[in-house]
C-alpha cells in the first residue's frame, strides 16, 4: 500500500466496488474529465488486482498516484489528474 498526504479531498468517487479489472480503470478514465487539471478523484474498488493496476495506469498516463486507503469493501485510490 502506497499513501502520501493530501491536503486536497476528492472532487468525484467513482463506485467501482463489485467490478472485476479492467472496469475500475475503464470507469476511472471515463470519468477523469469530471475534474480539474490539479484535483483529485477517488476510485472505490475491491478487486484485488486494483492495487497494482490503479498506480500502474496513473503512471502509464502521467497522473499522480497520491493513496490507496482502506474502506469498508475494499479500497479508496485517489488519483491526481495532472492534465
Amino acid at each position: 500500500m502506497s499513501e502520501r498526504p493530501t491536503s486536497q479531498q476528492p472532487l468525484v468517487t467513482v463506485e467501482a466496488v463489485g467490478r472485476k479489472c479492467p472496469i475500475p480503470i475503464i470507469m476511472l478514465a471515463a470519468r477523469l474529465h469530471e475534474v480539474p487539471i490539479g484535483a483529485v478523484i477517488a476510485v472505490t474498488a475491491d478487486d484485488p488486482a486494483a492495487s497494482a493496476d490503479i498506480p500502474s495506469w496513473c503512471r502509464m498516463k502521467m497522473h499522480e498516484f497520491v493513496a490507496e486507503r482502506p474502506v469498508t469493501r475494499g479500497s479508496e485510490f485517489h488519483i491526481r489528474r495532472m492534465y
